[in-house]
């Protein structure tokens, strides 16, 4: 391929893009493995999975992972994946991210002064806490923060009504964290466990292989399929580099390649010989979506796409939503099919409201398939009457 025609976009028909999404992002069929190398190989694939702590019938990392894997049940993905085989972190907002991709985040981390506010809680805590949280951790982890000794208090940070801890030792746990001193490696009831990563990630020795700014552009792109080069929070920690020549030199080095849509002014990255690579063949299920699956990133391309309009509304007041509080999409081949709104109550899976697109016939055997098999997932039974919604 010529430099100038590495520099020409590659222009896509709605269709195009549709299927090229659905099938990179691994919703056309599930996983050949199961079980835990199936999660293990779909955050290989995926690159990061997003996190939410929400739970009304499975987390959104649950609900992304049981999209795509079988033989896994809710809380799998974290338990087949910490320790050792992933840690959080900011991506598309926080993240679990593959051991790999450990190396480049801990080298970067220094140079990261002003993200999250960390200047801020470093100014806030007296050294001498820092420096003993982290012989804590290193002597006596994985720990929850609730477990740290007590170091008093400190003033607590503000984000627009949100407070932040106001333990002084907590707050030196979330300063360790964004420096990757200390990674999270599992959950317990009590909360996150956090530990060092020399026992966290034990198999992660080497350095990174290069300019993180540059490897994160190729990561995230691979991760959306088609990253937006306008803006969007794909581009987290990487504002300046959305900016800078670094995009155009690397679709000249043909390591990735500038993408336009029909009927769409934005301009994409996609992986480098995304539209030569097989796509497989789209099965016949129902899948629930998570509210932050990666194919639902960029709002605006699935509704001019897909033709799907779809707003997560958890932090809308109740008045002002238009659907409810944690719809799930439902997705069949290349179309949403309908969304619905579940919870698990008393030993059931019970579907509250359910809504079919219109000018789309709603697949109920196939529905109630997907729906049996999120409340096996859940460890409960499917609540009669979703059918009469």
């Amino acid at each position: 391929m010529s430099r100038r025609a590495a520099r020409e976009p590659t222009v896509l028909t709605r269709a195009e893009a549709r299927r090229w999404l659905i099938g990179h992002l691994g919703l056309a069929q599930v996983q050949p493995q199961q079980g835990a190398a199936g999660v293990r190989a779909l955050l290989h694939e995926l690159r990061c999975i997003q996190l939410d702590p929400l739970d009304p019938m499975g987390t959104n990392a649950d609900l992304v992972a049981l999209a795509r894997v079988d033989g896994i049940a809710r809380g799998d993905v974290y338990r087949h994946l910490l320790p050792g085989h992933a840690f959080e972190h900011y991506a598309k907002e926080r993240c679990l991210l593959p051991a790999s991709a450990f190396p480049y985040y801990r080298d970067s981390a220094a140079r990261r002064r002003h993200w999250w506010s960390h200047q801020e809680r470093v100014r806030r805590l007296p050294p001498r806490v820092l420096a003993a949280v982290r012989a804590q951790l290193e002597a006596h982890g994985p720990l929850t923060a609730k477990q740290l000794d007590d170091h008093g208090s400190v003033e607590a940070l503000d984000w627009s009504g949100w407070r932040g801890t106001a333990r002084a030792g907590s707050m030196a746990l979330e300063v360790l964290w964004t420096r990757c001193e200390a990674v999270v490696c599992g959950r317990s009831a009590a909360g996150k466990l956090y530990d060092v990563p020399r026992r966290a990630l034990p198999a992660v020795h080497a350095e990174a292989a290069g300019d993180f700014a540059r490897w994160a552009v190729i990561e995230r792109a691979h991760a959306a399929g088609l990253l937006p080069r306008n803006q969007g929070p794909q581009w987290s920690l990487l504002r300046d580099t959305r900016t800078g020549p670094l995009p155009d030199r690397l679709v000249r080095e043909g390591l990735l390649e500038d993408v336009l849509i029909e009927g769409l002014s934005t301009r994409y990255l996609a992986p480098a010989g995304f539209r030569d690579r097989a796509q497989p063949t789209l099965d016949d299920r129902v899948r629930i979506l998570g509210p932050l699956d990666p194919l639902l990133w960029d709002r605006k391309l699935v509704r001019h796409v897909f033709g799907f309009d779809y707003l997560w509304e958890v932090y809308k007041p109740a008045s002002k939503r238009r659907w409810g509080w944690y719809v799930h999409p439902l997705l069949q081949g290349e179309r949403f099919v309908g969304r619905l709104e579940g919870r698990v109550r008393d030993g059931e899976l019970v579907i509250e409201r359910l809504w079919r697109e219109d000018g789309v016939r709603l697949p109920v055997r196939a529905l109630g398939q997907a729906l049996t098999r999120q409340a096996a997932a859940c460890g409960v039974s499917l609540a009669k009457g979703w059918k009469a919604l």
